[in-house]
């Protein structure tokens, strides 16, 4: 796992060795092992990675430079990057694993590549001479990764199917610039950091800024399954990849089972290698339950899992964790978290360059600082929810979508007058009826957005909701929801959410959390032959009658007690509510008054009102209040940094 980052002017303006340096350090996290750099200019004594130059600028005058980070996996003697091609003309930075490296250098070895290291980056740079711009969908694994083409005069850069590893640009008609994270970028002065009202708009609705957005507007995150092209003419953005969802050939059940089981055999398999420590998260939940296990059925050794445990046990799983453990003899460490939590909330700005407001940030940072006391890859359950039907959104839609087509409308708006009250049944009947009145598409968007239109509007200042009076954060989940061309509403809302919630929240989450301990997490159930193999399925073996993840459940009863199958989920959540009631309050009552900018953004006295009104026992504030304090935080640490106050203007 690694950092990566580069410039290219195409106009041939020199690039300086200590700004590739400053990006290569603001980066030094995902990669503590190493440090290398490329520039195809004449060298500079003293200036590692210049000497491997050509001593000439590219084809068309260009002028690049690439530097890296690495955290050494496999290889560990000749993996450095950047990496070349035989005769110095195509050289490559990447973040992430290919596992099925082994397969391709034998197949490009045999079509006449010659190799110098054993590294799966050698092996990408191979596979771009051999199948040029469609190498990324020859490759098996999570990356990142942008190649520099001396012959053609271009950068070419990709990420994974799914989006496990990230990667950011900057685009002028004069250069380009790139990074695993926005930090990496924001180390050069020439890139604008304006603030997008529209990306604010978006994180306040999902707790996520989601791409191709950043919360800059001069700076994207290339897509997931998309590939991209920037030389002298522009940037060129294509997908690769895309999930297809509908139901395959029919077969039965129980062969559909075993097809399952042998996939997520061999996903964890291809991700046990490594020349390194290597253990697993463990919640005692289904999906992390099922790679541990899989995990010890090619492990001599007793598998190193870790977990996290809170006092509240509302919010604990460490029972379940170490119920499991015991049942797969894991060697199993736990950690409980009593304290401390505003110290770690200080550190997320940092972390994420950008709002980001999923509470479950904290405690998978902190099993990945436990974890990485042990080894230095870990395999994650990241995924199961997304691809067979995990979460309880999916049950009450699919109750919705019944609700709506058999009970006509004016029935519904009845049903709605008549749930006056605020116990528990009024409150699900004006629900229900509310979300069967809207139309699909818009009502799955309900589903998943944490702050309302009429909230939203009243939580931003003034100005910047004037900014965004005609723009629709619902445009973000209600373009995926429609793009499948299948009829299944299980289908588009799985789709949709493996589009923006997984790649834009969870994988955000877990890559960042584990880079900031210069951990690599692997997610086997995030394979994407398993990912594309689920959206075949039917669903009713997604959910059936009575239970979510029918198949999977199914296919890991082979190495998982019934005690554990039949476990209700739990899920990675925390106790902001309480947290802000608690040891949080003083940290939001300093967000709130050290920063006089927030004003130009925030409601800063509506806030206020919310947090009395929460702190009082009032009203339950605590998901909107956790978005406004780690957009505070964000603000203050990194976004006040810009001088340019929003705005919608080209």
């Amino acid at each position: 796992m690694c950092g990566i980052a580069g410039i290219a002017h195409w106009d041939g303006r020199p690039i300086a060795h200590a700004a590739l340096k400053r990006m290569a350090g603001a980066l030094v996290h995902r990669g503590p092992d190493e440090e290398g750099f490329y520039r195809n200019e004449i060298a500079r004594s003293g200036e590692a990675g210049a000497a491997a130059a050509s001593g000439r600028s590219g084809a068309g005058g260009a002028a690049i430079g690439l530097a890296h980070r690495r955290l050494a996996i496999i290889d560990l003697t000749s993996g450095q990057q950047p990496l070349a091609n035989e005769d110095d003309s195509v050289w490559i930075v990447f973040n992430g694993e290919i596992y099925n490296y082994p397969a391709l250098y034998r197949e490009l070895s045999i079509r006449g590549h010659r190799f110098r290291t054993r590294s799966d980056t050698e092996v990408i740079v191979h596979a771009y001479e051999e199948w040029g711009d469609d190498c990324p969908g020859r490759l098996h694994g999570m990356f990142a990764f942008c190649i520099w083409d001396q012959r053609r005069n271009r950068l070419f850069a990709a990420r994974d199917r799914l989006g496990k590893k990230p990667l950011y640009y900057h685009a002028t008609r004069t250069t380009f610039v790139f990074g695993s994270e926005l930090k990496a970028l924001l180390t050069l002065a020439e890139v604008p950091r304006r603030i997008d009202p529209t990306a604010v708009a978006d994180y306040f609705s999902l707790l996520y800024v989601p791409e191709p957005k950043s919360i800059y507007r001069d700076m994207r995150r290339l897509p997931a399954g998309h590939c991209l092209v920037a030389d002298a003419t522009g940037v060129t953005v294509r997908e690769y990849w895309d999930v297809t969802f509908g139901d395959g050939p029919r077969r039965r059940a129980a062969d559909l089972e075993e097809e399952l089981f042998h996939l997520l055999d061999e996903a964890v398999r291809d991700r046990l290698v490594a020349e390194v420590p290597l253990g697993a998260f463990l919640s005692g939940g289904v999906d992390s339950s099922g790679v541990v296990a899989l995990m010890a059925r090619h492990s001599s050794r007793p598998v190193i899992t870790c977990s996290i445990g809170f006092d509240d046990p509302a919010h604990d799983e460490s029972r379940f964790a170490a119920e499991v453990a015991r049942l797969l003899a894991t060697d199993h460490s736990e950690h409980r978290i009593t304290s401390g939590f505003a110290a770690a909330v200080r550190r997320l700005p940092a972390m994420f360059d950008e709002p980001f407001a999923d509470g479950s940030a904290i405690p998978t940072f902190f099993v990945c600082l436990m974890a990485r006391r042990r080894v230095t890859v870990a395999l994650s359950g990241d995924g199961g929810d997304e691809s067979f039907g995990g979460y309880d959104k999916y049950v009450k839609e699919r109750i919705e979508r019944r609700v709506r087509r058999l009970v006509p409308a004016f029935l519904l708006q009845a049903v709605q007058r008549a749930s006056v009250g605020s116990g528990a049944w009024p409150r699900k009947a004006r629900t229900l009826t509310s979300q069967a009145l809207r139309k699909p598409a818009r009502a799955f968007y309900m589903s998943n957005c944490c702050v309302r239109d009429d909230e939203l509007r009243a939580l931003l200042a003034p100005s910047l909701a004037e900014l965004i009076r005609d723009y629709d954060p619902a445009e973000q989940i209600i373009g995926h929801f429609q793009r499948p061309a299948v009829d299944d509403h299980l289908s588009r809302m799985l789709y949709t959410d493996i589009k923006t919630y997984l790649v834009g929240d969870i994988l955000v989450k877990v890559d960042r959390a584990s880079m900031a301990s210069s951990l690599e997490v692997r997610a086997p159930l995030l394979d994407h032959r398993v990912v594309e193999f689920a959206a075949r399925l039917p669903s009713r073996l997604k959910i059936g009658r009575f239970e979510r993840k029918y198949l999977l459940k199914r296919a890991l009863g082979r190495v998982l007690p019934a005690a554990v199958l039949a476990r209700p989920k739990h899920g990675f959540s925390v106790p902001v509510g309480g947290w802000l009631r608690g040891e949080l309050a003083p940290l939001m009552e300093e967000a709130l008054g050290a920063d006089p900018d927030l004003k130009h953004l925030l409601n800063v006295s509506h806030v206020r009102g919310l947090f009395d009104l929460h702190r009082s026992g009032g009203r339950d504030c605590g998901t909107l209040l956790w978005s406004v304090l780690s957009f505070a935080l964000w603000h203050r640490e990194l976004g006040r940094r810009s001088r340019e106050q929003p705005s919608l203007a080209a």
